[in-house]
């Protein structure tokens, strides 16, 4: 027999689907093969070239023929103590970082790109907040930090973490770079050249002039490190840890699986390598047509976790008289979809929109993303935006919902006879479904389609469930009155009566009004669908509204008003089907 009962069962298995499609394959993407260790030259900069840089010989040794690998960024002596952010960052010579988007400094002592806070993203939705801070200097609680440099491939004096460099300028703009020099005395003179866009995207340019008299043989490389490992959200959805793309193939470590690895090494053409949070992101980015050899690293220091990604290289020998390049960038900061995409596009950097995870079903999570910003740029609120969205997808699928409630109402017009049948073959349930299903043929009606608008609800539901949980766009995003962060869950509740009583009741009492608004609708829809008469279906059926109160509740605030909205419309459209079809008010409620 096919009634209503098909309704729990398809919500049940499209989400038993959905979500296990998304969390075995986010666990099981097929990993990048690894190829022979490079051996081409870093080419030069177009523009910067000097016609006579040497090209590497076609026998070029790898680095891991030669042993060079990147330095592992340096923890605390034994004996040393952690120092406060403020006296870190008063010890000693800084370059201010001052841009729209970025404030910071950059260490003089080692070079080091480790001062870094957004003041376009705020720890709280209060607008005087700290802004947040995403690189933190060497010495200092949980440091994080960007580093780059040069490997010496025969013993050559090379810069260090603890090299003092001398800058040009006291500040890095837009408008103005900052070059950093050093030179070892000994015939190599360094340079690094720091330039920043109007966004979050750095481009270091390193060069040696080798004023000596004979060749040196150098590779360039790129470091981030995080000291501790930082809290992590902890959903599936969502990756938080190390990533990158080598040989066109995405990579997701999490810090718990590095732990236990200890080491994962790549080889590859182009791609980018670095560390992420929900909404953050640190990644280095190698020329695009260089071989390097990728790495991340694990390890324990003076009772703390270390996190590592680099990335190295190949060989760079330069003559007496010559001078050699290489150009690398850094992106630190927000990971905003127009900007992400931006880079991946203009500046050719394979797979950098994949930073952002819009997981396995992203051909529907991010068209619904680019039409809530498309509308949210026209209406300017979020909320608005998320009902316009509604409404559009409601109308995109008018037929199909309107043949389904109308085939519901013919549903509900025949409980009656349905009744009758149940009670005169109770005790025949052969001979009962084959009387309901020459019923439903002969009045041309469809018990199944009544699962049609929950089957187009649910993926639509997901993915703005992502959208709203992943994307910084929706972060500290307000609607009206008392949703300030429609990415967070109503704060009120009704069990202290929306804040009248002084007490904050446990996660799972803060049922707020959204979700009573949402729950009450899902009640009231349900009572238009046909009821079973099966008395244990009918107690099911009723206490689908409150499970999913509770359920939902905690869910983001813009994701209830979505539900809500939807419930709201889907009874409207119903309510007009069935008044047509000859239903009264009053019979459609029962």
């Amino acid at each position: 027999m096919i009634d209503n009962k098909n309704m729990i069962i398809a919500v049940v298995l499209s989400i038993l689907i959905l979500v296990g499609f998304e969390w075995y394959f986010s666990k099981n993407r097929p990993a990048p093969t690894e190829e022979q260790a490079q051996s081409e030259l870093v080419q030069p900069t177009p523009g910067q070239a000097t016609p006579n840089i040497p090209k590497a010989a076609a026998n070029q040794p790898s680095p891991s023929q030669l042993g060079v690998s990147v330095p592992t960024a340096p923890g605390l002596p034994t004996a040393a103590k952690e120092s406060s952010l403020m006296a870190l960052l008063k010890n000693g010579d800084r370059i201010k970082i001052e841009t729209p988007r970025l404030h910071g400094s950059i260490a003089l002592i080692g070079g080091r790109m480790d001062d870094l806070s957004l003041p376009d993203y705020r720890e709280t939705l209060e607008p005087d907040s700290d802004e947040i801070v995403l690189l933190i200097p060497k010495g200092a609680k949980d440091a994080y930090f960007a580093e780059f440099g040069w490997v010496p491939g025969g013993g050559q004096t090379v810069p260090t973490a603890d090299t003092v460099w001398k800058s040009d300028r006291k500040t890095l703009s837009q408008e103005t770079p900052v070059t950093l020099t050093w030179d070892n005395g000994k015939g190599l003179k360094f340079s690094r050249t720091i330039a920043i866009d109007d966004k979050y995207m750095f481009t270091i340019t390193q060069s040696v002039k080798n004023t000596g008299t004979s060749a040196a043989t150098l590779f360039p490389y790129g470091l981030i490190s995080r000291r501790s490992t930082p809290e992590v959200s902890g959903f599936y959805i969502i990756h938080e840890g190390l990533m990158g793309v080598a040989n066109e193939t995405l990579k997701e470590i999490s810090y718990d699986d590095l732990k236990e690895q200890g080491q994962v090494k790549d080889t590859a053409t182009g791609g980018w390598i670095g560390i992420t949070d929900k909404y953050w992101l640190t990644a280095l980015v190698p020329d695009q047509k260089a071989k390097v050899n990728s790495r991340f690293l694990f390890r324990r220091d003076n009772g703390e976790d270390l996190y590592q990604a680099d990335y190295l290289s190949a060989a760079v020998t330069i003559a007496p008289g010559q001078t050699a390049r290489s150009e690398n960038r850094l992106f630190a900061g927000a990971k905003e979809v127009t900007t992400m995409d931006a880079y991946n596009e203009q500046l050719g950097i394979d797979r950098f929109d994949l930073t952002i995870d819009f997981g396995w079903f992203y051909f529907l999570t991010k068209p619904i993303f680019y039409a809530l910003l498309y509308i949210n740029n026209i209406v300017l609120n979020f909320g608005i935006s998320i009902i316009l969205l509604t409404m559009g997808i409601k109308l995109v699928f008018f037929p199909l919902a309107n043949k389904s409630y109308t085939s519901m109402s013919r549903m509900k017009k025949l409980t009656p006879q349905i009744t009758k049948l149940r009670e005169r073959f109770k005790d025949d349930k052969t001979h009962l479904n084959q009387e309901m299903m020459e019923l439903y043929k002969r009045e041309k009606v469809n018990p199944a389609a009544g699962c049609l608008p929950i089957l187009i609800q649910i993926p639509v539901f997901f993915a703005l469930y992502k959208v709203l949980f992943v994307n910084i766009e929706m972060r500290h995003a307000p609607f009206f009155g008392w949703i300030k962060d429609l990415s967070a869950a109503d704060p009120t509740s009704i069990f202290n009566l929306f804040g009248l009583i002084p007490w904050t009741p446990p996660d799972f009492l803060m049922i707020g009004i959204w979700p009573l608004i949402m729950g009450v609708s899902m009640f009231l829809q349900q009572k238009l669908n046909p009821q079973p008469t099966d008395p244990m279906q009918a107690k099911l059926f009723l206490f689908l509204p409150i499970l999913f109160t509770f359920l939902l509740a905690r869910f983001p605030a813009g994701l209830v008003i979505y539900w809500a909205v939807n419930n709201v419309l889907s009874m409207a459209q119903q309510w007009v089907i069935m008044r047509r079809m000859g239903i009264s008010g009053k019979d459609a409620l029962k």
